[in-house]
């Protein structure tokens, strides 16, 4: 008799959800809409909904349901309990149990939603093969996860690998999301890289492909590949401000990759000579072999890396 898994990955926008095999290999992914309104009440009934109707198409018996694993957007404890969830209206209670409870499910595990795209990307992504990764997720933001010995580091109040957080730049005056003052998101996001580009084409006249378009950290990365010297110190700032921080990190943690993602990465091998360059100038001696990988799954990352919570 198969055994079933469901990973789900909770985004402000919409439930990734993925129906997986015991020994882990995904048989479907479907997506539904994040109802956010009246504080995120309809979310969790709206993906038991969804499991149930997945259930009924497909014969399953709750009996036939290993467990369901699930990455959200914020600080969750060891133990499946949301601490604050401001992208999703939800305060502080335990997901696992009311998941639990809602599916009659007993093995419910819930993990922070970046912690969870890297425990998919160490198992089946780009991090395959290594015990020890950082993951970076470099989109609108910077997110993060440290896999130690092939488990998520959690931390004592679900923050851990809350990587877009590290300061990088004590001179900053500016504030990030957070309420802080130079950390990593402000010059590594995809909004990062534009506020850097901004500021470098303002300082002076030079000739650049970026002052005839639109600036985005793809216009910047795609006038790097044209050979455009502008782009190519935007990018070298941004590779400063992400090596090094990596540096700091792998002192720390001593991972054996690191692995970029997120919507920024899709500028490919040119993105990881830049960040990889500046880590080796500053990397302790130990930790300077420290392979840099691109992410392969992409949206399939959070899924993955729920599933193998049930695993794990």
């Amino acid at each position: 008799m198969t055994k079933y898994i469901y990973g789900i990955d909770i985004g402000g926008t919409t439930v990734k959800m993925g129906l997986f095999d015991e020994k882990g290999d995904m048989l479907e992914k479907w997506e539904i809409v994040t109802r956010k309104e009246n504080n995120g009440e309809n979310i969790l009934p709206d993906i038991v909904k969804s499991i149930k109707e997945k259930n009924t198409e497909k014969s399953i018996e709750t009996d036939d349901i290993l467990g369901i694993g699930m990455g959200v957007p914020g600080p969750i404890t060891e133990d499946g309990r949301v601490l604050k969830c401001a992208n999703l209206g939800w305060g502080i209670f335990s997901v696992a149990d009311e998941m639990s409870k809602l599916t009659g499910v007993e093995k419910v595990k819930v993990g922070n939603d970046a912690n969870v795209a890297a425990l998919g990307e160490q198992w089946r992504g780009g991090g395959r093969g290594f015990d020890n990764i950082v993951m970076v997720t470099l989109g609108t933001g910077v997110g993060g996860g440290i896999i130690i010995d092939g488990k998520p580091l959690v931390g004592a109040h679900g923050a851990g690998g809350e990587i877009g957080h590290l300061c990088v730049n004590y001179e900053e005056t500016d504030h990030c999301g957070c309420g802080n003052t130079g950390c990593l998101e402000q010059y590594a996001s995809a909004t990062g890289i534009t506020r850097l580009a901004n500021i470098r084409l303002a300082k002076d006249d030079a000739k650049s492909v970026l002052r005839e378009q639109e600036v985005s950290a793809k216009t910047v990365f795609d006038a790097v590949k044209a050979g455009d010297a502008v782009a190519k110190e935007i990018a070298e700032e941004f590779g400063k401000y992400l090596g090094h921080a990596m540096a700091n990190l792998a002192a720390v943690v001593d991972p054996s990759a690191i692995v970029i993602g997120g919507g920024v990465s899709k500028a490919g091998e040119v993105l990881i000579e830049y960040v990889e360059k500046n880590f080796k100038e500053r990397a302790f001696f130990a930790n300077k072999d420290t392979e840099f990988v691109l992410a392969t799954l992409g949206n399939d990352a959070g899924i993955c890396g729920a599933a193998k919570l049930i695993l794990s």
